[in-house]
């Protein structure tokens, strides 16, 4: 490895160009603590990378870009109710899924083709269809950037929120995760309560005792039939947070549009559907210098040719001024923006 700029167009979703100080490409922790102490001896921060399906690349990172290419699959508890699996950061996460039916490990089924890898699914929370990784998740495991020592974290030190941990906020950028420890079910104990899946699995014929491998064909039905392709149409799939608000807030929005979905939370905040209020915004289906608003879901910005990040990057500045205006609610990006645009 020189320092020669490396290119980044390749391991990032939306197809981005992107130029690194440096890249490497890490299949063991050996070559983790490796890549982080090049990274020291020159004084660059460390930006770990799996497939880049949340991330928004500026065209210039003054960084180490670490491919975290970690695999492996290991029983390390093999009990009567539940089993524990460690797995190694770099292996995609859909792959996981269905492996992991396969073998009757139930309760990722709500999870499937989910983009990404097995080491981003904590960083993000990853979620879908009535379930969170958070409620799998036993322990993370990473070297630290500063030094590259061990550092393994329990799931209430992760700090789980709504797309939220503690990776993107007080340990962003000073860890490489290098493995998950999940707990999954021998039993099946599906959940079919997100109306969107309840509606397929009864056009399905299934109903709420759907079994798991029913729950993932229709999970993957309506992820095929509503999402885009990152590999057809480069995108990081949704692109803003569903909004948290007060209950008050939601229920004046609700007054003056009865259609607006309301979610509540607790007694105090509801989650509002960002797609909803992006639609009713008039973004959806939108296409200006070289990007736009998904025609099949408002919630994904594609890139239709554009080189760089700034253009898609204003579209969404766009639609959050938008939104605000008419509803006064701040949407905020889901996936991460790195880097500097020149």
């Amino acid at each position: 490895m020189d320092d020669a700029l490396e290119s980044l167009q390749p391991p990032n979703t939306l197809r981005l160009r992107a130029q690194a100080q440096a890249l490497r490409s890490v299949r063991s922790v050996v070559e983790v603590e490796s890549a982080l102490a090049w990274a020291r001896a020159r004084a660059l921060p460390v930006l770990p990378l799996g497939e880049g399906s949340n991330v928004v690349l500026q065209p210039q990172l003054g960084a180490l870009a670490l491919l975290v290419r970690l695999s492996g699959r290991e029983l390390l508890e093999d009990g009567r109710e539940f089993i524990t699996l460690r797995v190694g950061a770099g292996e995609n996460w859909h792959a996981l899924v269905v492996w992991t039916l396969s073998r009757g490990y139930y309760g990722l089924e709500n999870l499937a083709l989910i983009p990404g890898t097995v080491g981003a699914a904590p960083i993000q929370n990853i979620g879908a269809y009535g379930r969170e990784v958070a409620a799998f998740v036993v322990a993370v495991h990473a070297r630290r950037v500063s030094d590259g020592t061990p550092l393994t974290l329990s799931a209430a030190e992760c700090e789980f929120a709504y797309r939220d941990s503690v990776f993107k906020r007080a340990l962003v950028d000073s860890v490489v995760i290098t493995h998950v420890d999940l707990r999954l079910a021998r039993r099946p104990a599906t959940n079919t309560d997100y109306p969107a899946l309840s509606a397929a699995l009864g056009a399905r014929g299934c109903g709420d005792n759907a079994s798991p491998q029913e729950v993932f064909d229709a999970v993957v039905a309506l992820r095929r039939a509503r999402l885009p392709d990152p590999a057809l149409q480069p995108n990081v799939g949704s692109f803003f947070k569903n909004p948290i608000v007060s209950r008050d807030h939601a229920d004046a929005l609700r007054g003056r549009h009865p259609d607006l979905p309301v979610f509540p939370l607790d007694a105090r905040y509801c989650k509002l559907a960002a797609a909803w209020l992006i639609e009713q915004a008039g973004w959806k289906g939108r296409r200006s210098g070289g990007v736009g608003v998904h025609p099949g879901h408002a919630l994904v910005l594609v890139n239709y040719g554009a080189n760089t990040a700034p253009p898609l990057l204003a579209l969404a500045a766009e639609i959050q001024a938008t939104v605000a205006q008419q509803f006064a609610v701040q949407l905020e990006l889901e996936p991460r923006v790195y880097g500097v645009e020149r």
